[in-house]
């Protein structure tokens, strides 16, 4: 584990952006299991090359006109607990830190890992993003 100084800019750039922190296996099971809607979980890392490319990109994609309802994050190698928590949810892929996961109704509709990363610059990243949010979480009206 890093010391909590080193990653508190890391874990506000997040917090400014309206990202929930969910620190213990208690609090992602409750918000995981009340979810309708979509939910877009965050894997936050110190990981300076993949994680420093993952949080501008989401910044960017969540200022999108379509985004998820709720945006949640834990703590990859400091919140260690609500992280294994977290990744449970993550049916069919390893642990992967940074990572983001979007949910629609409880189900896992679209995942980017480390590998979907790490060799991408922010702004492509954030066009994935968008795109992404464009189709799951834009709201359908109904006539």
């Amino acid at each position: 584990m890093y010391p909590e100084l080193m990653v508190i800019p890391m874990r506000e750039e997040l917090t400014r952006m309206g990202v929930e922190e969910l620190k213990t296996a208690n609090d992602v099971d409750r918000e995981m299991q009340s979810q309708q809607g979509t939910t877009l979980v965050i894997v936050n890392s110190i990981c300076g090359c993949a994680a420093g490319r993952m949080r501008p990109a989401l910044r960017e994609a969540l200022q999108n006109s379509s985004r998820p309802d709720r945006a949640f994050s834990v703590f990859a190698g400091q919140d260690m607990e609500a992280t294994e928590r977290a990744r449970s949810y993550f049916t069919g892929y390893p642990p992967s830190s940074p990572s983001l996961a979007l949910f629609r109704d409880g189900k896992l509709v679209h995942m980017m890992q480390r590998s979907d990363i790490e060799h991408r610059d922010a702004a492509d990243i954030a066009t994935e993003l968008k795109r992404v949010f464009d189709q799951q979480c834009a709201v359908v009206t109904q006539r």
